[in-house]
């Protein structure tokens, strides 16, 4: 009886979704229109800025958000302590320019100079070289201490563990580094204030060097993990894993070694975005890991949890709907962080699969 009664209310719920969708959408682009056409109560240039703004921290989310979905592809878990691995890589870089910048190499010119400047290019490979691996090492060995042992446990035992990992995490780097925020100081070459200007309405727009090299960078790691997943044999190997272990196992591939480069692999995106968010925002402590860990979780189920093109996705839509929803919408920018999980909920009302997932199995769920 039960099943013969809800299915009514669930074709009901399934016709309307589409028309919720569409009434979202006219309202966004109606309200976007008026604010741009109408009212304009920001200029031309300042749209351009947050656009600028929402795609380099979309790119930051989106590295941090196909983590998420290639632990959830593998092993259908969400690993909570990923924004944490995040913040280890990005101690790891802060560290690394700390070191640099107290080895001399000094010149004719200027006998003051430090490696940092003096080797820039070198400088900011090693930091990126630190942050990832110390990330790609906390992958590694959550999934081989927490999560092995409970492979086979109840999924929620797992969701607890991650949580419980995120927290050990904060408290760890909290006890080893200090509560304090520390600033960034970056090679000058990479200087926070400088960059490209354009006009824009007759207005300067800076379009700052961090911010390209961040986006570029963010964008050539997720092209090159996108021909890693489909063009390899290790890709093939994870999509295999992802499908049916038992079967995977059955026709040759060693589950648990792939399941342990897979967090290798997306502690290497998480460390990377850790030392990209140092060389960008300019700022790190033990905290700067969560939030944009659970918007990056937000956007992986925005995109379709468990696809990674709708990771990337879901983190650039995010990174932008955050930047320029609020002056959009025209509520105080302090309320950009209830926007993004706002659109999380609508999307899923809309489509509860994500923009680009798919059904899952009853297996998965």
């Amino acid at each position: 009886m039960k099943n013969i009664s809800s299915s009514p209310m669930q074709a009901v719920l399934k016709s309307i979704r589409p028309a919720i969708g569409i009434l979202i959408s006219l309202f966004l682009v109606w309200r976007l229109f008026s604010e741009i056409v109408v009212e304009r109560n920001f200029s031309a240039d300042t749209w351009v800025r947050f656009g600028l703004s929402g795609l380099i921290l979309g790119g930051m989310y989106a590295l941090i958000a196909i983590g998420y979905t290639l632990v959830y592809g593998i092993m259908f878990m969400i690993n909570f302590a990923h924004g944490e691995v995040m913040m280890l890589g990005a101690f790891g870089g802060y560290f690394t320019f700390e070191l640099l910048r107290f080895i001399p190499a000094p010149t004719t010119a200027d006998p003051e100079l430090n490696f940092l400047n003096a080797y820039p290019v070198i400088a900011i490979i090693l930091a990126f070289a630190v942050g990832i691996f110390i990330s790609a090492m906390a992958g590694y060995f959550l999934e081989k201490i927490a999560y092995r042992p409970l492979r086979k446990a109840p999924r929620l035992i797992l969701l607890i563990t991650a949580i419980g990992a995120s927290i050990f995490l904060q408290n760890l780097a909290m006890l080893l580094f200090g509560p304090q925020r520390k600033n960034v100081i970056n090679p000058a070459i990479l200087d926070r204030g400088a960059g490209w200007t354009i006009m824009v309405s007759g207005n300067p727009v800076l379009i700052s060097y961090t911010g390209i090299f961040s986006l570029v960078l963010s964008s050539l790691l997720m092209i090159g993990l996108y021909i890693l997943v489909m063009r390899t044999k290790f890709g093939r190997a994870m999509r295999a894993v992802a499908q049916d272990k038992n079967t995977a196992y059955l026709m040759g591939v060693d589950v648990d070694d792939v399941i342990s480069k897979t967090f290798l692999i997306s502690g290497v995106l998480a460390g990377a975005a850790g030392v990209m968010w140092d060389i960008h925002m300019g700022l790190v402590n033990h905290y700067i890991g969560f939030l944009p860990g659970i918007k990056a979780f937000t956007a992986a189920v925005m995109g379709g949890i468990g696809n990674i093109p709708g990771a990337m996705l879901g983190g650039m839509l995010l990174g932008i709907l955050e930047s320029i929803g609020p002056a959009a919408l025209g509520i105080d920018f302090q309320l950009k962080d209830v926007i993004a999980f706002s659109v999380l909920v609508l999307v899923l009302i809309v489509r509860p699969s994500g923009i680009l997932g798919e059904k899952l199995s009853e297996e998965k769920l």
